[in-house]
């Protein structure tokens, strides 16, 4: 075997061996027909017991590895092993050379018959024969052009392949070289993208895909590599936007932490279509956005709400309005990419006019250089006949969206930044008040007594959740809100909502898979009756944003 390399590669002798060559096993397994010392254990399949033949893992580091190993659903370099708790880089140097990462398995006794049912039961490595493209399959050591058509040609014919088995019945394609293959590829059927878990004002919905569909052959797309073949969008069933609450004329106004948003994810188009349909499907008018890690990023939602490039937008079946942007100058936070600046988006054809908008700086930073108060945005719309100051709040928090924190939740207290006392000479003036965004806890905790003293109160109880995850559709934690000045109690419709449905895409990446969330936060809703007549802008109305014809304030 001296030729054969990668996996397979014979393993330098230890001349503190005894034991003929073979690789030592634990005495409470007896492993004596199966000889390895000739190949690399693969750390992706092998058992606890397997993993405890190597230099200085015992069985709770064996546990570590496989648990670690389930959770990111595989290593994909040896080096990751490293990360494993009671690894570490320097015993992971002392164990190099014995193992690999492949998705074949570890030993070359199995019969095939064996090897097929494990292959079964492994995490998913290689390439999804249902979801992969012809260029992916090129890449599949064994097969020929010739071959990835016919493939291709069968899986549009008769559907996904249900087994690796099944493509034997492709032309070209017999016993032999599917053992050859077998281990570079995988079946895994496309789930529905969608949670189905809107907890919202309209009841019920049901989810249906799109008229049409994304066009891989569409210029316009930019297309995460490896992505799912088929790009079929699921979007709810809503009715057509009225603007209405039982007869009176209404306006949704929301918040939304797009989680780290960079141009590069806003180019996204599972992220935009995610992004772009919530807003048209939802009736709302004015977003307030959070956390992003580059200001050009916002501008892209408002680019594809005004000129539709993907097609559910382009096939929305009423009119999509006038969308204006505008993003802070400073940042106002932080996030795990550095620091994030807020936003706002706004339809501009209903009747709504930004007047201003400014960063609130507060001085005082802790040790690390960051400031120990979140950096309030706040803007004045001219809404109708109403001036409504919206502030924009994005905070740090120890417990991260998209996982449970129950101490935190229970007891509604939090390490993270604080609500600055003098928001309240900043906000005593203001008289129709919304104050909204990330506040990284509950509102029950006394962090925000500061909001109570104004006489501001929350519209998401504590017991709402406004996180999401594909794992944890229903949320665990109670981060985002939106609080209310007391005048406008008086025109609130009564009517909250935490968007969850529509949130996830087959072109978002979740983790090793693809079909998740546009962010681990939900949008939160509210809704007031205000009359937004049709008056002529002060401004006129573009199609496109453009930075150098439009004010500084509406970028």
């Amino acid at each position: 075997m001296g030729g054969n390399l990668g996996c397979h590669r014979s393993i330098p002798r230890d001349p503190t061996d005894l034991s003929c060559g073979k690789r030592k096993f634990s005495a409470a397994c007896n492993f004596s027909n199966i000889l390895v010392n000739h190949e690399r254990l693969n750390i992706n399949t092998a058992t606890e017991e397997e993993l405890m033949t190597l230099p200085g893992v015992n069985r709770c580091v064996a546990q570590n590895i496989v648990e670690y190993r389930d959770c990111i659903g595989g290593f994909k370099k040896v080096e990751d092993l490293a990360l494993v708790s009671g690894v570490g880089a320097t015993k992971l140097e002392a164990i190099k050379l014995e193992i690999c990462v492949s998705s074949r398995t570890n030993s070359s006794q199995h019969s095939p018959s064996s090897l097929r049912r494990d292959v079964e039961h492994q995490p998913c490595t290689g390439i999804n024969i249902n979801t992969a493209t012809a260029a992916q399959l090129m890449s599949i050591r064994g097969l020929t052009e010739k071959i990835v058509r016919n493939i291709v040609a069968y899986r549009a014919e008769y559907g996904p392949f249900r087994s690796i088995e099944d493509l034997v019945r492709v032309s070209h394609v017999n016993s032999s070289l599917l053992d050859k293959i077998r281990f570079q590829v995988y079946v895994e059927r496309s789930r529905t993208p969608s949670t189905n878990t809107n907890g919202g004002l309209t009841g019920t919905t049901k989810s249906q895909p799109s008229p049409t569909s994304f066009s891989l052959k569409s210029d316009d797309l930019d297309l995460p590599p490896g992505g799912p073949a088929q790009i079929i969008s699921m979007r709810p069933n809503v009715d057509p936007p009225l603007g209405l609450r039982d007869g009176k004329p209404a306006v949704r106004l929301a918040t939304w932490s797009l989680q780290g948003c960079s141009c590069e994810k806003a180019n996204n188009p599972g992220v935009r279509e995610v992004v772009c349909m919530t807003l048209l499907e939802n009736e709302i008018k004015i977003l307030a956005v959070q956390d992003l890690v580059e200001r050009e990023a916002l501008d892209k939602f408002c680019v594809e709400l005004n000129q539709g490039t993907l097609a559910s937008v382009q096939t929305w079946k009423w009119p999509r309005g006038v969308w204006k942007s505008i993003v802070s100058e400073k940042p106002t936070g932080h996030s795990s990419k550095g620091v994030s600046y807020s936003g706002f988006l706004w339809d501009s054809s209903s009747g709504i006019d930004l007047k201003d908008a400014v960063v609130l700086d507060h001085p005082v930073v802790n040790g690390n250089g960051n400031h120990a108060h979140p950096q309030l945005y706040l803007a004045h719309f001219l809404v109708g006949s109403v001036e409504l100051t919206v502030v924009s709040v994005h905070m740090q928090s120890t417990a991260s969206a998209g996982e449970s924190s129950s101490k935190t939740h229970q007891s509604g207290e939090d390490k993270g930044q604080h609500l600055s006392p003098s928001i309240q000479e900043t906000l005593r003036g203001e008289k129709e008040l919304v104050v909204l965004g990330h506040f990284g806890s509950s509102p029950q905790s006394s962090e925000f007594d500061v909001l109570r003293k104004e006489k501001l109160c929350p519209l998401i109880l504590s017991s709402q959740f406004t996180n999401i995850s594909t794992r944890c559709p229903q949320g665990t934690l109670c981060l985002d809100n939106i609080w209310i000045s007391r005048s406008l109690k008086k025109i609130y419709s009564g009517h909250c909502m935490v968007v969850r449905e529509g949130l996830t895409n087959p072109w978002i990446p979740d983790n090793w898979s693809w079909g998740g969330v546009a962010s681990d936060h939900c949008p939160v809703v509210a809704e007031f009756y205000i009359n937004l007549s049709s008056k002529e802008m002060s401004r006129p109305a573009m199609a496109a944003v453009d930075r150098d014809m439009m004010p500084k304030h509406e970028r």
